[in-house]
């Protein structure tokens, strides 16, 4: 096809380091469909094609300054190459890009040979894995099978399982789906949701008008009805996961870009590199004919831009201009854009078609549309204050859990996931209230996209403890200025350097105390009066502040400096907190937060939580699933000068507790666990009533002289649950006048749970909370009595 599109730069690349597949799935565009180039392949790709690779990617990234690339490793099947070969071909790359640009390295695998030395390659050199799954074993095993009908899903569900591990979970990039209608869609949807993928994508069996989409029993849209079905429970759910198919439409309906090639008008910034060298088109389009593919370049002889300049890939990057009249007449072209180019080809007059699946994507469009469309008329319907749950995933199990003193991982983690939702929502209620002006509608963009593109990255960042705490205090500021602008861009600002790339964008903050601050990350010192504004742009390397004429560039992954104040992370691996000193936000502690930590205490604090998690993980094993899942931040206090232990949690700061670095790891660990009750207890007052909030009498509290509340007795009787049982350990330790303390908070806690339960005021889950709480500290009691 001639046109006159103008050349532009490539960014995507997909790197094909095997031309072969262990598993001989029928329904494979590489192996079952027309093109059959890759009986000719040379099956590993030789080193001197990784470099001249790797030259010609850097030499098109400098001539164009692009600030990124994305890779993806490929087949065939890519884990053939074996570790080794990865790692080279990963060198390579990483070696030439180096000074031009950042590098996304990803690899799509079917998994089967997926085992701890490719990962330990992953991790090296932080290559995402995107592993192609079907559903569960039935679902999959129509057509992911060995070639002697072997079934490959154990195998493959094994090797996720790997990258659902701690050490790789960071590795585990999604799962790709091809849909078959035959198969249930909710069973599809189900089993892999069983397997946590941070996202999913859905991928239409590739076909053209030769060669069509089956079609069972005639239906007009089948692809589209399979689809809408997992949408709806997609939707139900709380959208749990990106799926790129649908999240492409949502995107397209709101004018932003598409996340797929086969949706939308966006220009396609793609090339494949076979294992022999040879550049080709998209691989999709070996579905069309023998030979479709070819461009007649090689990575010896051509360069980049004459890739780009080829007229097969300069037709797919024409937008609408590209399209078939038929579909520029359509009234969803703007997001359809006409399919996946592959899917439009008719023997005849090629790719000037609508899609193959055209009535699929005009409904699932259609379906889609209108659903976002019945959620906002509910939600202008409803009037709910910010942050107020209508659910909860708390179930009787889990109530139990917690009531008893304790909570497991997930328990803990779904506490955690509600508490994002209400600090989104929160969000929200803070952006509604800020000024309509073209500043605030900057900010608020940056931040939507930036939750398309990265929502792992946004959801780390409103997951920093005092996030929320700040937009409390925002709505409770009358008039709009509490809306306070400048914190929505720290936010905003925050989230993009987190992207680490996938979003890159320029974020204009304020200045404020002579730094930049950045939520959970730390803050930038800058040479500019408070009030002035700062440049902060992110990319895959890092990021820079430009403010008062000064650019300071800050590696993703670089060491303090004399401007960069970062939040530095500290215990054991795998269960690093955040020790802040440098959020002006974290004064919610009853207690002072100290000034910026030295080297010194840094290490002092590093090697106490070390001590005291080992501590836990030996005599207090049973708080340690939910810290480990809940705990994220440590702020240190300022220590008393009479020498007592201070801690405290603030209710609207979770995952956070204050500590003054008390004089053992031992002391560190009861403080950890005291407090983190706190943690937990608020986040479940959040979701429910455990008593008549109208009941405003006071109680008496055993350990303190003045009487409290009915929640801040419920609170600190929760909270010395924890306490009695440290005191149990060490009193069984032996310890010199633990005993006594053993009894006392003992028998202080259960009198406090009898006052509890006396009180009237308990609604029947703050009745079941009592009860457990007694169950726990009933054993205990006959200890101490001698029972």
């Amino acid at each position: 096809m001639e046109t006159s599109a103008p050349i532009r730069p490539l960014s995507q690349f997909v790197l094909k380091l095997h031309s072969r597949c262990d598993l001989a799935c029928d329904h494979c565009y590489v192996y079952e469909h027309a093109d059959t180039s890759w009986k000719q392949r040379v099956r590993a790709t030789p080193d001197d094609v990784f470099e001249r690779v790797a030259a010609r990617i850097a030499d098109h990234a400098a001539a164009h300054h692009l600030d990124s690339v994305q890779v993806v490793f490929h087949g065939g099947e890519p884990l053939l190459a074996g570790p080794a070969r990865i790692r080279r071909a990963a060198e390579a790359l990483r070696r030439a890009l180096d000074g031009h640009c950042a590098l996304d390295l990803g690899i799509q695998t079917n998994a089967v040979l997926l085992d701890g030395r490719f990962c330990d390659v992953f991790d090296e050199f932080g290559i995402s894995v995107g592993v192609s799954l079907d559903g569960g074993r039935a679902e999959n095993d129509r057509h992911r099978r060995f070639a002697d009908g072997r079934s490959s899903y154990d195998r493959v569900v094994r090797s996720i399982g790997l990258l659902r591990e701690p050490r790789y979970r960071h590795l585990y990039g999604g799962l790709l789906c091809t849909i078959d209608v035959d198969n249930d869609p909710l069973a599809v949807y189900d089993a892999l949701m069983e397997l946590e993928p941070p996202r999913i994508d859905f991928l239409l069996p590739h076909a053209t008008h030769d060669a069509p989409p089956a079609r069972p029993g005639g239906a007009r849209a089948p692809y589209a009805d399979w689809l809408l079905t997992i949408h709806r429970r997609w939707t139900e759910q709380g959208r749990p996961v990106p799926v790129r198919v649908f999240d492409s439409v949502r995107r397209m309906l709101r004018g932003e870009s598409s996340l797929v090639e086969s949706i939308g008008t966006d220009p396609v910034d793609l090339v494949v590199i076979e294992t022999d060298g040879t550049f080709e088109q998209a691989d999709s389009l070996k579905t069309a004919y023998d030979g479709a593919p070819a461009t007649g370049m090689d990575v010896f002889t051509h360069s980049l831009d004459e890739v780009a300049a080829h007229p097969g890939i300069a037709a797919r990057r024409q937008g609408k201009a590209g399209l078939s009249d038929e579909c520029r007449r359509c009234p969803v072209v703007d997001v359809c854009g006409g399919g996946l180019y592959a899917h439009r080809y008719r023997t005849g007059n090629g790719f000037a078609n609508p899609s193959a699946y055209c009535a699929d994507l005009m409904e699932l469009i259609l379906g889609i549309r209108d659903a976002e469309d019945e959620e906002v008329d509910r939600e202008n319907s409803v009037t709910t204050l910010p942050g107020q749950q209508d659910r909860s995933p708390l179930t009787e199990d889990r109530i139990d859990q917690l009531a008893a003193g304790y909570g497991d991982a997930d328990t803990v983690a779904a506490l955690a996931a509600e508490q994002l939702e209400i600090t989104r929502g929160l969000l929200t209620a803070v952006w509604e209230r800020a000024p309509r002006d073209s500043r605030t509608a900057a900010v608020w963009r940056v931040l939507a996209e930036a939750d398309q593109a990265a929502p792992d990255a946004v959801d780390t960042v409103l997951a920093h403890p005092y996030v929320r705490p700040w937009a409390r205090h925002c709505l409770e500021t009358g008039g709009d200025g509490g809306a306070d602008v400048a914190g929505l861009a720290e936010v905003a600002a925050a989230s993009v350097v987190r992207s680490a790339g996938r979003y890159p964008a320029t974020v204009r903050v304020p200045v404020r105390d002579g730094a930049v601050r950045l939520p959970g990350l730390g803050r930038v010192l800058v040479d500019a009066a408070d009030g002035d504004e700062a440049d902060v742009t992110g990319d895959a390397a890092g990021f820079s502040v430009s403010a008062g004429g000064r650019t300071l560039r800050i590696a993703a992954q670089g060491p303090a400096d004399a401007w960069w104040q970062p939040v530095r992370r500290v215990g054991p691996a795998g269960r690093t907190v955040a020790l802040e000193d440098t959020d002006p936000r974290r004064d919610e502690h009853q207690w002072p937060p100290v000034t910026r930590q030295d080297d010194a205490e840094v290490k002092a604090w590093h090697e106490d939580l070390v001590a005291a998690w080992d501590f836990l993980d030996r005599e207090l094993p049973r708080y340690v699933p939910g810290l480990a899942a809940g705990l994220g931040t440590v702020t240190p206090l300022v220590p008393p000068g009479d020498g007592s232990d201070v801690s405290g949690a603030a209710r609207q700061a979770f995952g956070a507790v204050g500590i003054a670095r008390p004089a053992t790891p031992v002391t560190l660990a009861l403080l950890l666990a005291h407090e983190f009750q706190h943690v937990k207890l608020g986040a479940v007052l959040d979701l429910m009533d455990l008593f008549d909030p109208d009941d405003t009498r006071l109680f008496h509290a055993p350990w303190r002289p003045d009487p409290r509340p009915l929640e801040g007795l419920l609170q600190g009787t929760y909270a010395h649950i924890a306490v009695a049982e440290y005191w149990r350990v060490l009193a069984r330790q032996g310890a010199p006048g633990a005993a006594g303390s053993f009894a006392r908070w003992t028998r202080e806690t259960a009198e406090a749970i009898d006052r509890l339960a006396g009180s009237g005021s308990l609604t029947p889950l703050g009745e079941r909370f009592a009860a457990r709480m007694a169950g726990t500290v009933a054993p205990w009691l006959r200890e101490v009595n001698g029972d």
